[in-house]
């Protein structure tokens, strides 16, 4: 049995980052092969994990959508469109040596995502029973599971910044996961980049507002942003960086 595991929360407060850290510590501990999603359209957990990703299924789609209109189409006489995009699927998967990933991506110019959407929710049907873990990173907000893009989750990571908004709008996520179904058997927040580690009783007062449990909290770190900025894959943090060592105690504490 496979165990998923999606991070949720708004834009900007480190769910990438915190993402890559967890796949990185799961590989680490013995619990590979890991699929690690990518679902969201402006996508870059590639980059907290230091690999590159050649071929997204939103590219995948603009090319077939070429390839019908195209005088050079380049789908075999032999071959149907359905076979072509198997194909295709499989050269999506970036496979590293503990785990693979696949990118939702975009499509290009106007439009929805819809097409894109139906897309990942396919594969993830196909490839989560061959990973003992999943884990996928959401786009900012609720869309994929007001959507029912995910698969069942077993356990849903809420990430917030320690500010009240923050935490609000995780409530709003979990609430509306409570109404979609997902039934995830833990939800739980986390509050990054805390000065000191430590959550303002104000925040707290939030977070018992919403009805969250906290199952951690994520010190601020100044090498984290200095990473980014240099371009340098998070997960090369130090093994005695105070963000994965506060990370790895809550994903303990989670026995997964």
């Amino acid at each position: 049995m496979s165990v998923t595991i999606a991070v949720a929360g708004k834009g900007g407060v480190g769910k990438t980052t915190l993402c890559g850290l967890l796949i990185q510590y799961l590989c680490e501990t013995g619990r590979r092969p890991v699929l690690a999603v990518d679902a969201d359209a402006n996508s870059n957990l590639n980059e907290v994990l230091g690999v590159d990703v050649d071929m997204t299924l939103g590219e995948i789609r603009e090319e077939v959508a070429r390839a019908e209109t195209s005088k050079d189409n380049p789908i075999p006489a032999s071959m149907s469109k359905s076979d072509y995009m198997e194909i295709m699927f499989n050269r999506c998967l970036v496979e590293d040596d503990d785990f693979d990933m696949l990118v939702m991506g975009r499509t290009q110019g106007k439009g929805c995502y819809c097409f894109v959407n139906g897309l990942l929710q396919t594969q993830l049907q196909k490839l989560t029973p061959n990973y003992p873990y999943v884990v996928v990173d959401n786009e900012a907000g609720m869309e994929h599971i007001s959507r029912g893009i995910l698969p069942k989750v077993n356990i849903l990571l809420l990430i917030s910044d320690c500010s009240r908004r923050g935490v609000q709008a995780v409530g709003r996520i979990a609430a509306l996961a409570k109404e979609c179904g997902l039934n995830p058997d833990t939800v739980g927040l986390i509050i990054n980049r805390a000065p000191d580690g430590k959550v303002n009783e104000g925040t707290m007062e939030e977070v018992r507002n919403q009805g969250l449990e906290l199952i951690g909290v994520v010190p601020h770190s100044t090498e984290v942003y200095e990473y980014d900025c240099e371009g340098k894959p998070t997960v090369e943090l130090p093994a005695d960086s105070p963000v994965k060592l506060a990370l790895h105690d809550i994903i303990d504490k989670l026995k997964l």
